[in-house]
């Protein structure tokens, strides 16, 4: 029989509630202690996710259905690994994203950044790890759009990861970045994260998943506890 040991979190890799450069944070940070709840029986039997879950085709935002055409922009692949400690992987989480489209924006109607809309690109997908925690993507390259945090603020071009457990309830969020993006140093939203930690959330460029003449690789794995924890947007 093995023993399998379950660390405590570290916190230490996640950012912070409170993190002036990034403005927001500054409204919704909580002001008092946090009062921790117990969940109850329900909240962590159900509801629960599984192939059903998702649709054929979920996992491409290039085509979307009812959509005419196929999305614009460069077509990539995002594939990885959920992974627990000591590398073990997390089979059946649903996995979903969402990102601007080529141009910079957000397929929503509180987005009014003047960059156009792609009437076949909803930048949004979900798929379920397999047997071996894998996940995969085919999307196009988001681009970089202004924001209203500091003057001259432009977000880095960054992939939104939803991840969910058996449970609603046990579900984090974090966001995967591209490797050699300009705009990475001056962003506030990465920079609170701590420094050491940053790389974590920079995907790598996987020739080995490049499609010759279709998209580019990317490989992003997700570590949910451990020494190579990935940074959470919440805790």
């Amino acid at each position: 029989m093995s023993i399998i040991v379950i660390s405590k979190r570290d916190w230490r890799v996640h950012p912070p509630y409170l993190h002036e450069p990034y403005r927001s944070t500054v409204l919704r940070s909580p002001r008092q202690p946090l009062v921790p709840l117990a969940p109850s029986l329900s909240e962590l039997t159900g509801p629960a996710f599984g192939d059903e879950a998702v649709e054929p085709g979920d996992a491409d935002l290039t085509r979307v259905a009812g959509c005419a055409g196929e999305a614009m922009g460069q077509r990539i692949i995002v594939t990885g690994r959920i992974l627990e400690e000591e590398g073990r992987p997390v089979a059946n989480a649903l996995v979903e994203v969402w990102q601007a489209n080529a141009a910079g924006r957000y397929f929503h109607s509180v987005d009014r950044h003047h960059a156009p809309l792609d009437p076949n690109f909803t930048g949004a997908g979900r798929c379920v790890t397999d047997a071996r925690g894998e996940y995969r993507f085919t999307s196009i390259h988001p681009g970089a759009y202004p924001w209203q945090n500091h003057p001259n603020a432009w977000r880095p071009a960054h992939i939104h990861f939803s991840l969910f457990g058996s449970a609603f309830l046990s579900r984090l969020v974090t966001q995967m970045y591209f490797p050699g993006d300009p705009l990475l140093p001056l962003d506030p939203v990465l920079g609170g994260v701590p420094e050491y930690a940053r790389p974590l959330l920079i995907a790598r460029y996987a020739h080995e998943v490049t499609e010759p003449g279709v998209a580019l690789g990317y490989h992003f794995d997700i570590v949910l506890r451990g020494r190579s924890e990935t940074p959470m947007e919440g805790r």
